[in-house]
């Protein structure tokens, strides 16, 4: 008998490990033999932790499952139970999903390498080793793909810088340093899939002539950093990584370095200064890290997702993956779930649908029961979306048209007991908190922000003026978008919400 219970941090979280280990004492005392299998999340974090069952070659899903259930499971014969879900593959929240990037995710055990195989992976590389490398790049570049890690940029493009650069040492940095406030899909990847980073970082060294490459984790993912370490030495023992992949006589190798947690390192010259063992300041641009990049040299620095989703694209083909979406938003998105939601995890699905359907049908609305007030998308530092904006589609521009952003795709859903006033205050402190200091609209900026916030709330209505021209100031003037970023929630939080700004005139009159 197979049974698999995630090792998933968000599982773990949860209990996974402690019915992990009341699987195995079951099992030992009814004299059954189980084959307990560790595997990633399914990313539907509101049923774990998943236990699924494999019978005749079908997993049977069962969840959330607590240690104390796990003797009953097996008194029922993993059948009729209470916490039955039916097959893993037909529940509803998860047969909607289109799983290009996260195909994988849940399904196979993280560290086999033959299972990785059996379900795909490799395919793209192989594929990438019979092209020229401008060809590999060519086919990033009509997929569509952009960055994933929030700024959007073209991929395809940034590798292309890279390729073209003259120099004698070039690198692949991945940023997983996944700080936004919500969001998981980077650690979910590389706790449950932890190959197809490797190979999507190989692809990348392959086609832009770099040959070393980083993952850049943040220090509180252990897991994660556990993980990636033990799969990088698992492919560099199968030939995947070194001085011949896969034999081609073409070097490739990684390496795994940890962050010490501060968020403006998820910045991308603040990254490669702290990578560097400098302190995470942001560098003024240009030059530009496609040309001057880690330790001076061209550097392509892409986000997790970005990368995982580059095996997909070379197995499958451009036209494939460019066939999803809308607009210039091509592929699938991970939307990350978080907040006050009956039904919260990672949802991976085509560009295009709106924000409505995200929210009360994926979703399923507030766990709370109470009215959604407000969804804020893109972490900390993304705008609040009140109802009346809900018909949004999620895309690039069409957020941007509504002075928001996707960012990282992470959704943080607040009833309406929220208070935004105090959520644009949260915004500035955060700001204030995270700032590296390096320029002076977002190292005073921020603390300016709070100051005002407070005057505004202790009733100072002429207050509101010098806000917005503060926050004009630092959405032009601040070096990276810690800065330049704050004002958005803060501003959304003041125009689609005035009357909570107002609410606390009113109260201090009184």
């Amino acid at each position: 008998m197979k049974i698999y219970v995630p090792r998933d941090a968000a599982a773990r979280a949860l209990g996974a490990d402690q019915v992990a280990e009341a699987v195995l004492r079951e099992a030992k005392a009814r004299n059954i033999d189980v084959t307990l299998i560790r595997n990633g999340s399914r990313g539907m974090v509101f049923l774990e932790p998943l236990l699924e069952v494999e019978r005749d070659g079908i997993r049977q899903a069962f969840g959330p499952v607590a240690a104390a259930e796990v003797p009953a499971l097996f008194e029922a014969g993993f059948g009729a139970h209470p916490k039955a879900l039916g097959p893993t593959e037909e529940i509803d929240w998860l047969k909607r999903q289109t799983r290009l990037t996260f195909a994988r995710c849940g399904v196979v055990d993280p560290l086999s390498l033959a299972d990785y195989e059996a379900h795909g992976g490799l395919v793209g590389l192989r594929k990438a080793l019979a092209l020229p490398p401008e060809a590999v790049v060519a086919e990033v570049k009509d997929s569509g793909l952009r960055g994933r890690g929030g700024a959007g940029f073209p991929t395809g493009i940034k590798w292309e810088t890279v390729r073209k650069a003259e120099a004698a040492q070039k690198y692949i940095v991945c940023n997983a340093d996944e700080g936004d406030s919500g969001t998981f899909a980077d650690r979910m990847l590389m706790e449950g899939d932890p190959f197809c980073l490797i190979e999507g970082m190989t692809i990348a060294g392959l086609a832009t002539g770099a040959t070393r490459g980083y993952v850049y984790i943040r220090s509180e993912y252990p897991d994660a950093i556990a993980v990636m370490e033990a799969a990088i030495a698992a492919a560099r023992t199968a030939g995947l990584l070194g001085a011949s992949v896969l034999g081609s006589g073409r070097g490739f190798d990684l390496w795994v370095r940890a962050g010490a947690g501060a968020y403006v390192c998820g910045e991308e010259t603040s990254l490669l200064n702290s990578l560097e063992g400098k302190r995470g300041v942001v560098r003024a641009k240009p030059p530009l890290p496609a040309l001057e990049g880690f330790l001076g040299r061209p550097t392509v620095v892409n986000n997790v997702i970005s990368l995982a989703s580059v095996p997909v694209i070379l197995a499958k083909g451009a036209t494939f993956y460019q066939s999803f979406g809308l607009g210039r938003s091509r592929g699938t998105i991970p939307l990350q779930i978080a907040g006050n939601v009956q039904r919260g995890g990672l949802f991976e699905t085509a560009f295009g649908l709106t924000l409505g359907e995200i929210v009360d049908d994926i979703a399923g609305g507030t766990r709370s029961g109470r009215p959604v007030k407000a969804v804020q998308v893109g972490g900390p530092l993304g705008a609040y979306f009140p109802r009346a904006l809900f018909d949004t589609p999620f895309g690039y521009e069409e957020f941007a048209g509504q002075d928001g952003l996707i960012g990282h795709a992470g959704l943080a859903v607040f009833d309406d007991s929220a208070d935004m006033l105090h959520m644009a205050r949260f915004a500035m402190e955060f700001c204030a908190i995270e700032s590296c200091g390096k320029c002076t609209p977002c190292r005073i900026g921020a603390v300016r922000g709070v100051e005002t916030l407070d005057r505004i709330a202790r009733g100072d209505g002429a207050a509101v003026e010098i806000l917005t021209d503060l926050c004009n100031t630092m959405k032009l003037g601040s070096l990276c978008a810690l800065g330049g970023f704050t004002p958005y929630p803060v501003m959304s939080a003041l125009t689609h919400f005035p009357d909570d700004f107002r609410s606390a005139h009113r109260e201090a009159a009184e």
